[in-house]
């Protein structure tokens, strides 16, 4: 059965930073990847790049995909950042990968998912005065992506570890993965 991925982008969401996950899952693994939105409205991207979502961001369930991963932006930083809590805990409930990079790891932190599993972001005083987040201790300062069962989380410098720790989740391990992770992380040695 093919797996289905639910992207979460926001306006001047950063295109990097998910870009990899899309472009491998549906291109190279066969997967069905939807962008979905707020309020399924169309969203450009801080490179300009003009996105016609599939769906609501609202709509999304776990019922319908197999993962929800959120993609950073500088939007998650402000009032205007949409709340995603509801979504965010089903997909914590059912079980279902959850994953979220750069900005987008303050929506975890404030849904109280980051509280009891080990996770990081862009630096731990980019989380610590998130309100509702109480996870401090279980932050991991490092370069890469943590993976903590279920719950992904990277910096917004680590695309490609994101993608593989967010197909890991989903338990999807075959060489053409490990041959990826290779080939695009090459430049980090």
């Amino acid at each position: 059965m093919t797996k289905r991925i639910a992207i979460g982008l926001t306006e001047g969401f950063a295109d990097w930073e998910c870009a990899l996950l899309m472009a491998s899952a549906r291109g190279y693994f066969r997967f069905d990847v939807v962008t979905a939105t707020p309020g399924a409205g169309a969203v450009t991207s801080m490179g300009g790049l003009a996105v016609t979502p599939g769906m609501a961001l609202e709509e999304v369930t776990p019922g319908d995909f197999d993962a929800l991963v959120l993609c950073g932006g500088a939007i998650w930083e402000t009032a205007a950042a949409p709340d995603l809590t509801a979504q965010i805990r089903a997909f914590q409930a059912a079980g279902r990968p959850l994953g979220a990079i750069c900005g987008a790891t303050l929506a975890l932190a404030r849904a109280g998912v980051l509280d009891h599993s080990g996770h990081t972001s862009n630096g731990a005083e980019f989380l610590a005065s998130t309100p509702g987040y109480y996870g401090h201790d279980l932050y991991q300062e490092q370069p890469r992506a943590v993976r903590d069962g279920n719950l992904v989380t990277a910096p917004g410098t680590a695309p490609v570890t994101f993608t593989a720790e967010i197909y890991r989740a989903l338990g999807f391990h075959n060489p053409d993965l490990e041959h990826y992770v290779k080939l695009y992380g090459r430049e980090h040695g």
